[in-house]
């Protein structure tokens, strides 16, 4: 009966190890190889060779030396000379700062608008070097204008000094 219960035991201890062994030789997967290429990058949008299509005047403003305080604005002329006319459906600014506003309703083919965009000087001097962009359904996508200059620190003002307080009479 001893005899029975060691070879129980052994037997059980033997499939234990066998299959706690198993478990541990489980091969991890292997990794990519270092020359792998990234997954493919989506199709670009087919261009409409019809659409609208911006000219600005000028794509890049600088205001040179602006004082701290007032707004900085500038209004980016330009005209659709694509065959459809452009939609924008939002143009914003690289920071809080840099607020665009934007014609919401269809720009014609040959019609001319304006994207005026008012940058924040106050609090902030030293150089100015912001985007805007604009999305639309025109040729260019996205649209991109900057603001450039430098905005001069207000002056510190002086407090007008107070005359010190008379000295106590002399006894």
């Amino acid at each position: 009966m001893l005899m029975k219960k060691v070879i129980i035991t052994l037997f059980c201890l033997t499939i234990s190890a066998a299959v706690v062994n198993a478990q541990n030789n489980q091969a991890a997967p292997p990794p990519p190889p270092p020359h792998a290429a990234a997954p493919p990058a989506p199709a670009p949008k087919p261009v409409d060779p019809d659409a609208g299509k911006f000219q600005f005047k000028e794509e890049i403003h600088t205001f040179k030396d602006v004082p701290e305080g007032p707004l900085a604005e500038y209004d980016f002329e330009f005209k659709n000379v694509g065959k459809k006319p452009i939609v924008i459906t939002d143009a914003h600014g690289s920071c809080g700062c840099t607020v665009p506003t934007w014609p919401h309703e269809p720009i014609l083919p040959k019609q001319t608008a304006k994207i005026h965009v008012a940058y924040t000087t106050n609090g902030r001097s030293g150089t100015i070097d912001k985007a805007v962009t604009i999305n639309s359904d025109a040729v260019q996508q996205p649209m991109m204008l900057y603001i450039k200059g430098n905005v001069i620190p207000k002056p510190v003002e002086s407090k007008p000094q107070t005359p010190p307080p008379p000295a106590p009479p002399a006894k």
